[in-house]
């Protein structure tokens, strides 16, 4: 299941996102877990050490080899600089499994050890001075999207991606990669002001929407999230000495965490199983295509000299059953 935590800036994404991973690694699920934020906090949430953290490698440092590596045999695509972020695979593309071994995995990912297993981490990088006035942020997620493109999860695997903070993940296609996207949201105005955004933007793509209300305190707190947000809260979460401990860096044992907040983990999972039934691989893979083209046209033509819209494969369709390429 491919999963998004998306919400404004201190709502407590990265936090509830770390927790969920942690979940699913202490019930021997496999997971990959993907830090797409500009602020890059999901590592040391997952208690590694800042410095380990900060050394991560960058998946945007490695594009080109994520790009020969999908790429594949795939004929409609001449080379790895007529790819974009919206490249969509076809037949002979290369596909992503969440349990295998592969060179994306080799160059991007590092395993980090919780309680009851180990999960595979995968960071964009950071927005570095380097970058300040001559790149856009939405280039470093593009890695993510291309991967995400081309990623066939099973029922049972799980793809956790800590998504950049607001609704700047609107600015490409990758709202519509998730199975389920849990909206963190404080008990304010401002805090539910991204979730009304979210709503509108993915109305037309059926995107999975599901509302975790966060540092709630009280039945006032709670009666507001109701008022605001209805039938779409679907859990909250209060209080936890836990993630205190963890962010002072010496969290205890995983199953010291709060029973309700545990129980609160625990609907979310279920939240998200309960979307695979409802899978739709042709709407992904139309989704994908629609949004591929939208950006050759706009200025993926232009940039890489080529017609992308040849790049789509009209009788492919990503899912399952589907082989990788040579």
């Amino acid at each position: 299941m491919k999963i998004a935590f998306v919400g404004k800036g201190g709502s407590g994404k990265t936090t509830l996102s770390s927790l969920f991973i942690r979940h699913l690694a202490a019930e021997g699920a496999p997971v990959v877990a993907v830090d797409a934020d500009i602020n890059q906090h999901l590592g040391a949430a997952l208690g590694l050490d800042e410095t380990v953290a900060a050394v991560l490698p960058a998946m945007g440092e490695h594009l080109r080899l994520i790009k020969d590596y999908l790429r594949g045999a795939n004929p409609r695509i001449a080379s790895a600089d007529t790819m974009i972020k919206t490249t969509p695979p076809g037949e002979g593309s290369r596909l992503l499994r969440v349990q295998e071994d592969n060179p994306v995995y080799d160059a991007c990912a590092r395993p980090v050890e919780l309680d009851g297993g180990a999960v595979r981490l995968m960071v964009t990088g950071p927005f570095t001075d380097a970058d300040l006035g001559v790149a856009c942020y939405h280039s470093k997620t593009g890695a993510v999207e291309l991967c995400l493109n081309h990623l066939v999860d099973g029922p049972g695997e799980y793809v956790v991606v800590d998504m950049t903070a607001g609704s700047d993940s609107f600015a490409s296609g990758m709202f519509t990669r998730f199975d389920m996207t849990f909206l963190v949201a404080e008990p304010t105005r401002k805090g539910v002001s991204v979730y009304r955004q979210y709503k509108e933007y993915a109305r037309d793509f059926g995107v999975a929407l599901k509302v975790v209300g966060n540092k709630v305190q009280g039945p006032d707190d709670l009666d507001f999230l109701r008022a605001e947000v209805g039938d779409d809260l679907l859990v909250t979460v209060g209080h936890s000495d836990w993630v205190r401990a963890m962010e002072k860096g010496h969290p205890p044992r995983f199953a010291a965490l709060e029973e309700s907040n545990r129980l609160a983990l625990r609907t979310l999972r279920e939240a998200a199983d309960a979307t695979y039934e409802r899978r739709d691989w042709e709407r992904y893979t139309r989704q994908m295509v629609q949004f591929h083209l939208k950006n050759a046209q706009s200025w993926g033509n232009e940039r890489t000299g080529a017609d992308l819209a040849a790049q789509v494969d009209p009788g492919f369709v990503l899912g399952e059953s589907v082989t990788a390429g040579a």
